[in-house]
């Protein structure tokens, strides 16, 4: 859903880099270029970055109100 704060494995801080990383993807970047030039050199950073689908826009349609 959300994009945790650290890494689940090594315990990096990663959510701060998220937001760069959608943009540059979206502009057409290769996504190992960002990746390094991000600083994620580890795979568990890297994978978390690949891996993750961002729901919460779907979710917040269901909110109970």
């Amino acid at each position: 859903m959300i994009i945790p704060i650290r890494c689940f494995c090594c315990g990096k801080p990663v959510a701060h880099l998220y937001e760069e990383y959608c943009e540059r993807i979206a502009k057409g970047e290769d996504s190992k270029k960002v990746l390094d030039d991000l600083g994620l050199k580890r795979y568990c950073c890297r994978a978390l970055f690949l891996g993750h689908v961002d729901l919460i826009d779907t979710i917040a349609q269901f909110k109970k109100g």
